[in-house]
């Protein structure tokens, strides 16, 4: 259901405010107090507060109560939809003085946060948006991933091998998939040592590998390169094993076509509904579908990541392509 012009007015009227765009900014990026506002934007607080009741009041912010203080952040999970698009939209283009401005001031007043309270409990509740030596999201993944016990594992479109040197010492046989041998033979480089490891050069819609012969296939950003999206779901679902899992990381439906194209995208995204009737077409059963993370740089494209496995008990289902292993050996004449 589209939004009436009623709502849509009332919106752009509120978006309209350069205070409260200022506002938005900020707190788009950081969790602050009604007076780190104050003293960042050098707007008299009766003023800060007023803007962030309506900004409030319009589902665009969320509060949090810390003693006296109360945090106001950006709260795009839970705001409307049209609210979100305008706000995309606009943020995407801005770039002024006064919020390059605004900025520096916040990296100053953050600083003098912690440095007047305990680091901890001034982060406390979003710990996430807060940098802390030795406490990065890269770290907590090489560390989560000495919990992790793979079987035999296909990347498909595992370029030059990043993410294999992180996952391959954790499985029995890990293939390195790509179409582009130049990146094969930089994958091959890196990965010299590991013993485990096999490199194939090939179309991630005709797999050159027998039926059934994964526990695991991992498809991080490349669906968006197929020709035949459909077709390629298929195909890795064909060479699963029965129970196996399909780890799917792509983008979020979008509008930057200009984007797309430079990086040779032939789609712009897949919306968690679509991917998810893709992935029951194809026969998975989809475990959780949804968009995980949100970039941090414009245009902050949404990335949806999906998990889904091949039933135990199902039969390959015929998707206009060939389902028999193309390494088995053509039958004999009667």
């Amino acid at each position: 259901m589209g939004t009436g012009l009623a709502d849509t007015t009332a919106m752009l009227s509120l978006l309209g405010d350069p205070t409260r765009m200022r506002l938005l900014v900020l707190l788009g990026a950081h969790e602050l107090s009604v007076a780190e506002l104050t003293r960042i934007t050098a707007v008299p607080q009766s003023r800060v507060s007023t803007h962030l009741g309506k900004l409030k009041e319009a589902g665009l912010l969320r509060d949090r109560k810390v003693g006296t203080s109360v945090f106001y952040r950006m709260d795009e999970a839970r705001m409307p939809a049209a609210a979100r698009a305008a706000w995309q939209a606009i943020a995407s283009q801005l770039d002024d003085a006064a919020l390059a401005d605004d900025a520096d001031r916040c990296d100053e007043v953050l600083a003098a946060r912690s440095r007047a309270a305990n680091w901890p409990d001034a982060v406390a509740g979003q710990m996430e948006h807060h940098y802390s030596p030795g406490r990065t999201w890269e770290a907590t993944a090489r560390a989560f991933v000495g919990l992790v016990h793979l079987g035999d594992v296909l990347d498909v479109g595992s370029g030059d091998g990043v993410i294999a040197q992180l996952l391959a010492p954790r499985a029995s046989r890990y293939v390195c998939l790509d179409r582009s041998a130049r990146v094969i033979d930089a994958a091959r480089a890196r990965l010299a040592h590991a013993a485990n490891v096999e490199f194939v050069c090939a179309d991630m819609q005709a797999l050159p590998l027998a039926d059934g012969s994964f526990d695991q296939v991992l498809s991080f950003s490349v669906l968006t390169y197929a020709d035949d999206p459909q077709g390629c779901l298929a195909e890795w679902f064909r060479v699963l094993r029965p129970g196996g899992s399909l780890v799917l990381v792509t983008l979020d439906e979008h509008r930057h076509q200009d984007i797309a194209s430079a990086y040779e995208h032939l789609h712009c995204g897949f919306s968690p509904q679509r991917l998810g009737v893709l992935l029951a077409r194809a026969g998975y059963e989809v475990e959780r579908c949804e968009v995980a993370a949100r970039e941090r740089k414009k245009p902050y494209f949404d990335v949806v990541c999906a998990f889904a496995r091949r039933p135990v008990a199902a039969r390959v289902r015929a998707h206009g392509r060939a389902t028999q292993s193309r390494n088995a050996a053509p039958s004999e004449s009667p």
